[in-house]
Parts: structure tokens; sequence; C-alpha cells
């Protein structure tokens, strides 16, 4: 009997690991409040950036004296800012697992030139911080958005550390619990999880980092979009809404709509539920059949937003060529949108389970998961 399709189709095909797909029932019309053609700095623009800030801190649960600053370019002008900033006050220990953070060892490696220490971890893998010296400066991505593996816990960060803890946490910032009191800099981009448009970065500093930026002057000369101190003080204005650079308001207003939106399904929690809840339903198919698996070896650091597969069945004879025809099957049948695995990734997909993404969809996408795997299969045959 020839392979059928299925007959139920995902609401929303929109699995990209970003941007990601909007917040469910997104429509133009909810960005009508943002005030365009104003000036940031306007009064009408500054309650905005600060509401933002405000919201980000209620729903993340961010502590009180930890600064929050909307900074430009992404969650790459985020770290860049904190790596160009604090970097090179004490030893460096780099945390690798997956492409950005190889990027974050390329910047501090070879354009900041600091003898740091580098522990790497292949794909599907991460690294044992039981072995991290946690008195040097520590930087890691806590969710590996191109490898599908996440950092399970705190636990292994020390509370009497020397050194700071600089955290990319783009893909995991409003999908999973933060231990905050063990993160000195904590980055993200309102564009993954919470489906926000792209071009904005969020940085936040605890009491630690702050310290360190009014107490250290780097060596190297920093360009004005990094500069978050004058005279030896922190800018305030930064993390109160003055941003740097000027914001586009409509990106904004969207972030804020999608915060909004978190606040009526319960908040971080419910945002965490979501996502461990769409994560499962993949893991669930993985589980029960026999050609394909999920790109994390160990359960426990298995991502519940960037979800990526290999698949393992020994008929495939280029992996390459076959998952990225699975991919092309799925987009041309209008079932799945972007994803196929990072480019630097092993062949394979990458299915976003992010806390935007419908349990009801990612269900329906996965009987067309196994439609494409098995019309492929018959294809190179």
């Amino acid at each position: 009997m020839a392979n059928q399709a299925p007959a139920a189709r995902p609401a929303n095909p929109r699995f990209s690991s970003g941007p990601c797909s909007k917040i469910p029932g997104f429509s133009l019309d909810m960005l009508a409040d943002a005030p365009l053609g104003r000036s940031h700095r306007a009064a009408v623009g500054k309650a905005k950036l600060k509401e933002a800030i405000d919201l980000t801190r209620e729903i993340l649960g961010v502590p009180a004296d930890y600064r929050i600053g909307i900074v430009p370019a992404s969650d790459t002008g985020a770290v860049e800012m904190a790596l160009w900033s604090l970097l090179g006050a004490c030893p460096v220990t780099m945390c690798s697992w997956e492409s950005f953070g190889s990027g974050w060892v390329t910047d501090v490696v070879k354009q900041l030139k600091l003898d740091a220490t580098v522990k790497e971890a292949g794909y599907g893998d991460i690294v044992d911080f039981t072995t991290v010296d946690f008195n040097t400066d520590v930087v890691f991505t806590w969710n590996g958005t191109t490898s599908g593996v996440r950092v399970a816990n705190g636990d292994a960060i020390p509370a009497d550390r020397e050194g700071l803890t600089i955290c990319d946490a783009t893909s995991a910032a409003f999908a999973m619990e933060l231990p905050w009191d063990k993160l000195d800099v904590t980055t993200f981009s309102w564009q993954k999880v919470l489906g926000g448009e792209g071009g904005h970065g969020v940085l936040i500093l605890s009491p630690r980092a702050v310290e360190r930026l009014e107490s250290y002057k780097p060596a190297w000369p920093l360009p004005k979009i990094f500069r978050m101190t004058k005279a030896g003080k922190l800018i305030e204005g930064i993390f109160v809404g003055e941003t740097i650079n000027t914001p586009s308001m409509l990106c904004v207003e969207d972030y804020l709509v999608a915060m909004k939106w978190a606040q009526t399904i319960g908040g971080l929690k419910g945002l965490v539920a979501r996502a461990e809840a769409n994560a499962k339903v993949v893991w669930d198919f993985c589980a029960a059949r026999p050609w394909i698996a999920n790109l994390a070896n160990d359960p426990a650091t298995a991502s519940t937003t960037s979800v990526c597969l290999k698949f393992t069945d020994e008929r495939i004879k280029d992996g390459a060529a076959f998952a990225k025809a699975v991919a092309k099957r799925l987009e041309k049948e209008g079932v799945a949108l972007d994803i196929g695995a990072y480019r630097d990734a092993p062949a394979g997909l990458r299915i976003w389970c992010g806390s935007t993404i419908e349990a009801a969809d990612v269900a329906a996408l996965m009987p067309w998961l196994e439609y494409a795997f098995e019309a492929e299969i018959a294809a190179q045959a």
C-alpha cells in the first residue's frame, strides 16, 4: 500500500527556531498602541520601554537589585556588550557545545586575544560543569539553540564564586527556569521564546557585574554602542529605558503584547509548562520509532525549545541530503516551515517547541514527519 499523507494538518506550520512563531491568535491590530513616528525619548516612548523592562522583571522573576537593559543587535549584541566590557579583569573559561557558543570562543580568543581556558563538548552533549573553575569568569549558553541541549540546572555553580557567570540564555529565557543567584550576566532576544520581532537584545546584570563594570576598564577601546559606564559609573538610564540607540517602538509594542499574553496563561510557570508539553510530544514520538532520535544524548539535558533530531535508519545513504529532502517535503506540503538543522550542526531536523507553539500543532506534525521519512526512504531506493 502506498504511503498515505495524513489527513490532519498543523493549524500553524511555523516551527522555526528564530524568529519564532508569534503568540497564538496574533494579529497586527494588537500593535495599534505603538507610538509610531514618535521619539523613543518622548514621555510615551520612555514609558513603553520602562514598561517592557518592568514586565520582563515581573515575569522572569529577576531580583530587584539586578539591572535590565534593552540593547541593539539582538542577543548577539547583548552578549558582545558583556564580553567586551567585562572580560580581561581575571582569567576566563569558555564553555561551548554548539555553534553560538563556538562563536563566543572565537570572539574571546581571536578578537579580544585572551588566553582563555576552552572547554568543549560535541553536538548532543554538554560540558561537565563540575570540572569548571568558577573562580574564573565563565561564559556559556544555557540552551544550545543549534544542538538541542541545555544546562539541566545551576547546581554546579557555587554561590561563593569569585568570577562572573556570563550566560547566553536566548532560547531559554521565558521557557525555562533560570537560577538568578547563579547568573551575573544574562542575555536573550525576545524573538525567540516570545516570538517577538528581531533586532533587539536584553541584557540583565547582577550587582556583581555592575561592580565589575564600575571598577574595571578594558585594555581595548570600546565602541559607543558597547559603553555602559561614564566616568567610572554605570549609565543608569540604559536600565530604565533610555536606550543607547534608537529602538523600534513597533517591536517594543510587540514584546509588550507577548508578555501580556504570557500573563494570561500563568506567567513563567505557564510558559515553561507549554514548552515542556510541546517537547514531550516529540520525545514520545521518537521513543516509539527506531529511525529517529533526539540529538541530545542525555535526557536530563534535552532542550524543551529547540528540539534537534537525527535520523538513525541504516537505509539512509546520505544523511545530509536525506534530512534536507525531508525538510523540503514538509515545507512543500505546508505543514512545517524552516525545520532543517542549523547549517553547522549535524544533519537532521530542528523543531521549535517553545511557548508560543500549540501542542496540538506539534502532535499534528508528527504523522507528517513519519510520512515524509517513508516517502524519502522510498525515493532513494
